[in-house]
């Protein structure tokens, strides 16, 4: 007697007027959009930009689609070659096939091309990816609820998946819902990699790896239940033989790392740590002369050139900074004409000081030269204002 079952759809496709709308194709894309929606929020709470995760996603979707087909076509190409078999079905991807570890190795690859032409380190994203990666992962596996595959052996629990399908083979009855096994074990690695880095704050690439190993556990068991067709060595399915590899490689990446790296990241996009764009300097100077002046105009020019000229043309005058007119060079005039014994204002003196001033204009000229310029003039004024003290 049949108490309890879970059904299979009657069809994996579902038509929009004239556009079909694939269930498994729709599964892969809505956690595509979760764990986007996820890892973005995360490397904003790292310190990132907002906004930085969908332009490495841009570069790494793209890659792990590849390479989960790549893998998958591999591994299984008896599916495709072969006699009575038709190689364009392995471009058919929204038929189902699609590999986890093609997808997370050439996405990696993707996600490094992203984060270099950002100017960030793969590690700290890969952190911030973890969990999101493993939802994305429980959401994409009812896809082969809607395709009817990767089920287990026969069972009559009562969460038993009820396969009516014939077609590639398959005898209808009741099997292990091993693609709910997976999609729930992912959702547990998911949880367990948020609350391992808000405990233990993991970095340098640690989270991402406790992600792989933990998935690796659950696929292994997961996959020894699976009866559908899959290359086997020494009595093993292929995939076992990965989560085993893979599951090593992780345990002995996090262990290596937080003896050398221990922590994590202060800063995982420099720009936004630094309070800066990437127009200017990190530390928010212009890159001219320190000087006050220099720093608030943004340039080198203007106030700090007339200073190398202060020694006979009176640089930190006004006129050095081309805010106001000069000291009237005619005061120095005066000076200069005392030892004659005329230091009495007369109005020559007046006409000189006027006339001396007229330098003053020298602050349309080059800024290089206008200390200097105003300097020299002023010297030749005070000549000629001696010589009338002269004539007077």
């Amino acid at each position: 007697m049949e108490l309890a079952y879970i059904p299979s759809p009657s069809s994996g496709v579902l038509y929009l007027g004239p556009v079909p709308l694939r269930g498994y194709a729709f599964s892969i894309l809505a956690g595509l959009f979760v764990a986007l929606w996820i890892v973005d929020r995360r490397w904003v709470a790292r310190g990132g930009q907002k906004g930085t995760a969908w332009d490495i996603a841009f570069w790494a979707v793209p890659f792990g689609l590849v390479g989960g087909r790549l893998y998958h076509v591999i591994t299984d190409y008896q599916l495709y070659f072969g006699e009575g078999r038709n190689w364009v079905d392995a471009l058919k991807i929204w038929e189902g096939g699609l590999g986890i570890w093609g997808a997370v190795a050439l996405g990696a690859v993707g996600a490094w091309i992203g984060c270099r032409r950002r100017g960030i380190a793969l590690p700290p994203y890969a952190d911030a990816l973890a969990p999101a990666l493993a939802l994305a992962q429980a959401i994409g596996r009812w896809g082969n609820w809607f395709n009817q595959e990767l089920y287990g052996r026969e069972t009559d629990l009562p969460w038993a998946l009820h396969i009516t399908s014939t077609e590639g083979g398959r005898v209808p009855g009741y099997y292990h819902p091993t693609f709910l096994y997976e999609s729930l074990w992912c959702v547990g690695v998911a949880l367990l990699v948020i609350w391992a880095d808000r405990r233990f704050k993991l970095g340098h690439g640690r989270a991402f790896a406790l992600y792989v190993a933990a998935y690796c556990a659950g696929r292994f068991w997961i996959e020894y239940m699976r009866v559908d067709e899959a290359r086997e060595i020494l009595g093993l399915r292929l995939n076992n033989w990965t989560a085993m590899i893979v599951f090593v490689l992780a345990v002995v990446y996090f262990v290596v790392s937080a003896k050398l790296r221990p922590g994590r990241e202060t800063v995982v996009e420099p720009v936004t740590a630094a309070g800066g764009t990437a127009a200017g300097p990190a530390d928010g100077s212009t890159g001219g002369d320190e000087t006050p002046d220099a720093a608030g105009n943004g340039s080198g020019s203007g106030a700090a050139e007339p200073k190398r000229a202060g020694k006979d043309g009176k640089a930190d005058s006004p006129e050095a900074k081309g805010k106001t007119g000069p000291k009237k060079p005619g005061a120095g005039a005066k000076a200069d004409a005392s030892p004659k014994g005329d230091a009495s204002p007369k109005a020559d003196d007046g006409a000189a000081d006027e006339d001396a001033a007229e330098p003053g204009d020298a602050k349309t000229e080059d800024a290089k030269d206008t200390g200097a310029g105003a300097a020299d003039s002023g010297d030749v004024r005070s000549k000629d204002g001696a010589g009338s003290a002269k004539k007077g």
